[in-house]
């Protein structure tokens, strides 16, 4: 007599792919996910695709999210020296045969042409992460030193692009890593003095180190100018000046509630410059005024906290690290695109998360909260329990 088995509903087959999720962390990354669509339609309702390319994309980073967050912390682990040594090789491929566009060498083709500058904003944290679980309980100033030159040879090599706003994304989620690791702040506090003196003898010394003819040996000419410019935009209202201004503008013309949905002018009479990637805080400025900045401020640092007690409760230092690390990468992904915006930080190419346009942005993004979430998962689910198969 054959035996009868029931087959698994298909309940039964995928809740317990979501067992473990951190669903105060789902909310939060879903409001913010709304949010970027109703912005998007607004500024991006004339740009062709760009709406349904947005909610592509984000489809796109949930699944990522999604796969990731089903491999245990400790694989993810054993994946971090090959793909920093993968993305290490490429930036030295693309600074010696890479694509240039625009003036910035930043491209390689391999049949598909990719920014593997990209590739180590997870990559770098991974990797000193893993340096430091190595280490874990017998740690000493050499081993802060050699993180140290694990977290300079890419971004040097980013920099040398040149791409400032991918290089200081790298290097904060770097420094981040090497902080949560446990830096002492003794070793902190001289570098950040002597940047706090350095900004004020910038903004006090600006007619001179901004005059004509006047060249900063230390960046390219367009780093100096940005900087410049972000010192007194009205030196050229027209040109590198432009998008700090009207940017301004925008978020002033907000106002409290602001103009309403799809109503913003600056938006749509085409003042706001790249009003779909790096400045469409602005368009959200003009349109939701300062409430909805409020709002979105708010949703960004629920995030931040979110991620940072999954690194609290994280069962390895490894996964206390990753995670911490992905907190500050969002952090400053939104610091670095809301401050220059505003006109307080210089314009970098930096993206606001789930709000800018951009595919490989979304991706990388896709990819930090998968690993956040399995971090999330592994102090939920007791290893011995046992997983049904698709």
């Amino acid at each position: 007599m054959a035996a009868v088995f029931d087959k698994p509903s298909l309940s039964q087959r995928f809740l317990p792919l979501f067992q473990g999720f951190d669903w105060p962390l789902v909310l939060v990354v879903a409001v913010l996910a709304s949010a970027g669509l109703l912005a998007m339609y607004s500024s991006g309702y004339d740009h062709g695709s760009r709406f349904m390319d947005h909610g592509r994309n984000m489809l796109i980073a949930a699944a990522i999210l999604f796969m990731v967050a089903q491999v245990p912390p400790q694989k993810i682990m054993a994946l971090a020296v090959p793909l920093y040594a993968l993305g290490v090789a490429l930036l030295v491929a693309v600074a010696l045969f890479g694509i240039t566009k625009k003036g910035a060498q930043r491209w390689i083709n391999l049949g598909v042409v990719i920014q593997p500058s990209e590739l180590l904003k997870i990559a770098m944290p991974l990797m000193l992460a893993w340096w430091f679980q190595k280490r874990e309980g017998q740690l000493r100033p050499l081993d802060f030193v050699a993180a140290g030159v694990l977290l300079v040879i890419p971004v040097g090599l980013i920099m040398k692009q040149p791409d400032l706003g991918t290089s200081l994304l790298v290097l904060a989620a770097g420094l981040s890593v090497i902080f949560f690791a446990g830096l002492s702040w003794k070793l902190l506090l001289p570098p950040v003095l002597l940047g706090a003196v350095g900004i004020v003898l910038l903004v006090s010394l600006e007619p001179q180190l901004c005059a004509d003819g006047v060249r900063w040996s230390i960046l390219h000419d367009y780093q100096q100018q940005r900087i410049c410019t972000l010192l007194d935009p009205s030196r050229d209202p027209l040109g590198k000046g432009f998008h700090i201004i009207q940017g301004m503008i925008a978020i002033g013309s907000g106002g409290v509630f602001g103009k309403g949905f799809m109503a913003g002018t600056q938006t749509h009479l085409e003042f706001i410059p790249e009003r779909t990637t790096d400045f469409i805080f602005a368009a959200f400025s003009e349109e939701f005024g300062l409430a909805g900045n409020l709002f979105l401020i708010v949703c960004f640092l629920l995030l931040v906290w979110r991620g940072l007690a999954i690194a609290v409760g994280a069962t390895t230092l490894f996964g206390r690290l990753m995670a911490g690390a992905v907190s500050m990468i969002f952090f400053t992904y939104a610091f670095v695109n809301m401050g220059m915006v505003s006109g307080i930080l210089p314009v970098v190419g930096v993206p606001l998360p789930f709000i800018s346009y951009g595919g490989t942005a979304m991706v990388t993004l896709g990819l930090a909260l998968g690993i956040l979430m399995s971090v999330a998962r592994a102090q939920r689910i007791d290893p011995k329990d046992a997983r049904p198969a698709l």
